[in-house]
């Protein structure tokens, strides 16, 4: 199988994402991502699509590698990254969300004098990606039990990286874990860090900057540096789906 063919969701799988994402108000949410660096979108999943998705960490040939956070000082936890083809859902929503999220991007780097445009369409995207020698997938299934947490930490994987990814919650806050909040902290010139905490229930999704973004002064646009990360579990068990448009070396 070739890499496009590969990377590409099924058309049914393709237009039912469209339609998923495309119901949010993206002018919103562009808005809150320029304000704040995240933007929530509520139930991207159904609960029992939640399920599904967390149930195929067990099965290693849905996934290319599996982390243990500990042994790489990256926290507590594990994950693991998923191999081509992703599985239909998770494609289909990789090239939806892309979709939006690329004037938003192109927008930034505008703001912040980066030369970078990116493709409309995310395979043309990819396709510069595996011309660039990244050619292993990227989004991942991340499994933390009680005492687990994610350091501060950027998803950069090679030369080519797109400014923003998205996370989904997999569990049901309360009912299968507590603590474990998605955290983001930027770093300002000459100023403190600013951190973010975002609520999450089963199904949400959070879009983030992954690396910098622009923020207007007084003197126009300056970049910020910022990082992500999810406190300590305090019990139960939580799954999350990471999407990452960018593939990796």
């Amino acid at each position: 199988m070739s890499i496009q063919a590969a990377v590409a969701p099924s058309g049914s799988h393709s237009r039912s994402a469209e339609e998923r994402v495309g119901r949010y108000d993206w002018e919103a949410l562009s808005s809150e991502l320029d304000s704040q660096g995240c933007a929530v979108l509520e139930t991207l999943l159904r609960p029992d699509e939640c399920e599904e998705i967390a149930a195929l960490y067990p099965h290693e040939e849905h996934f290319r590698s599996h982390v243990v956070m500990a042994r790489h000082g990256f926290g507590k936890g594990e994950y693991r990254y998923f191999k081509y083809p992703l599985p239909k859902l998770l494609a289909g929503l990789r090239t939806a969300l892309y979709r939006q999220l690329a004037p938003i991007a192109n927008a930034w780097n505008e703001r912040m004098n980066v030369g970078m445009r990116y493709p409309e369409q995310h395979a043309d995207f990819l396709a510069l990606c595996h011309e660039a020698g990244q050619v292993r997938p990227t989004p991942l299934l991340l499994q933390y039990g009680p005492g687990d947490f994610n350091c501060l930490h950027q998803d950069l994987y090679g030369e080519l990286a797109f400014p923003l990814q998205a996370a989904i919650v997999l569990s049901e806050l309360g009912r299968d874990f507590t603590g474990g909040e998605f955290v983001l902290t930027e770093q300002r010139p000459r100023m403190q860090s600013r951190a973010e905490v975002v609520p999450l229930r089963q199904g949400d999704a959070v879009a983030f900057a992954a690396h910098n973004r622009p923020v207007t002064g007084t003197k126009g646009s300056y970049r910020v540096n910022l990082r992500h990360g999810v406190s300590r579990v305090r019990s139960g068990h939580r799954h999350t789906v990471g999407i990452i448009f960018h593939d990796a070396k």
